[in-house]
């Protein structure tokens, strides 16, 4: 079973940055690679980004620009770097797999507030 261990969030303000880190365990085969999601409160949890194991990268329109993932293959590490945030960021934020397994970890609280 993977598991997702979600690090780095908390109080940031409009226009600053913040990275992200995830540490997963357990095969990806058979996905697409790994992405972030987040879920504001109130709202649905949604994708952020998505990138494969070669690192093709794919945006949120409403990141794009703003946000960065990476990810290191050899030590089953996915990063999201997200600069220039906004009061729209606020939320918790995953990683998982992409499409997503059904486990999910404890995600990492972003609250952009001024």
């Amino acid at each position: 079973q993977v598991q997702f261990v979600e690090s780095g969030g908390g109080l940031a303000q409009p226009g600053g940055s913040l990275r992200l880190s995830c540490a997963f365990s357990g095969s990806i085969s058979g996905t697409y690679g790994m992405a972030w999601y987040r879920q504001a409160p109130g709202k649905l949890r949604e994708s952020v980004a998505t990138i494969t194991e070669r690192g093709r990268a794919v945006y949120a329109d409403f990141v794009l620009g703003r946000f960065t993932i990476s990810m290191d293959n050899t030590n089953n590490l996915v990063y999201l770097q997200m600069d220039s945030l906004e009061l729209e960021d606020t939320a918790v934020y995953y990683c998982n797999s992409n499409p997503p397994r059904t486990y999910w970890g404890n995600g990492t609280s972003v609250t952009v507030s001024s």
